[in-house]
């Protein structure tokens, strides 16, 4: 019986320490998320505006570059 609780003990240790460790990537990937979707917030914000501005930014887009 002795050693089915101390089985047990070192189980839930085990178990404690992944959970941690999962705890831990999962704040950072959290973060991660965040700081990606703040840039492609400034992406689409970027986009708009290249978009509403005036033809000069359509022209380069459609110009061929120089070396053809």
């Amino acid at each position: 019986m002795e050693d089915l609780v101390k089985k047990l003990e070192e189980q839930i240790s085990f178990l404690q320490n992944e959970i941690s460790q999962m705890s831990n990537e999962l704040y950072s990937q959290q973060k991660e998320v965040s700081v990606l979707k703040k840039q492609i917030s400034n992406i689409e914000k970027r986009i708009n505006e290249l978009e509403n501005s005036d033809d000069a930014g359509m022209v380069m887009i459609d110009k061929k570059p120089p070396h053809y």
